[in-house]
């Protein structure tokens, strides 16, 4: 009499491949993700690359920065481009250059854009940035011995 629905799973070894620090409810999930401070958060707040980026560097997504440039892929605002003013962990969101609107007092207030939602364009790279990307390559083999080594 097992509970069909609710997220019944299988239970057999096989199918379970569990890590022990991922909780699987979808309360802790939110809870975990809801709560994540600002450290987390960075890596949650990632967004993915342009094709030819992605090609460049082999890397599909990387957590947004301030001085990158990207595009708005959906939304009211689809299709703008424009560096990244900044990013608002607490929100969740980023502020995009010339992504604003005007209030009634005349005032102008940038908009927030999650980061799933844009594409990024241009990325700004320094010395931290570019040790990422290096670390993160997919097409360079890891691992402690060479083809040599084994021969």
């Amino acid at each position: 009499a097992s509970r069909i629905g609710r997220g019944a799973q299988p239970t057999t070894a096989a199918a379970m491949k569990k890590k022990a620090t991922v909780s699987s409810p979808r309360r802790k999930s939110r809870r975990a993700y809801f709560t994540a401070p600002s450290h987390i958060r960075r890596k949650l707040m990632s967004a993915p690359l342009t094709k030819e980026l992605r090609e460049k560097y082999n890397v599909r997504s990387l957590p947004i920065r301030r001085d990158d440039e990207v595009r708005i892929c959906r939304g009211h605002y689809h299709d703008r481009e424009g560096k990244v003013t900044q990013v608002y962990r607490k929100k969740w969101r980023i502020h995009i250059e010339r992504v604003t609107r005007d209030k009634a007092n005349g005032q102008t207030v940038p908009i927030g854009i999650h980061p799933s939602k844009v594409v990024i364009v241009k990325i700004k790279i320094d010395k931290d940035r570019k040790a990422l990307l290096e670390r993160r390559n997919r097409a360079t083999k890891k691992g402690k011995y060479t083809e040599k080594d084994t021969a």
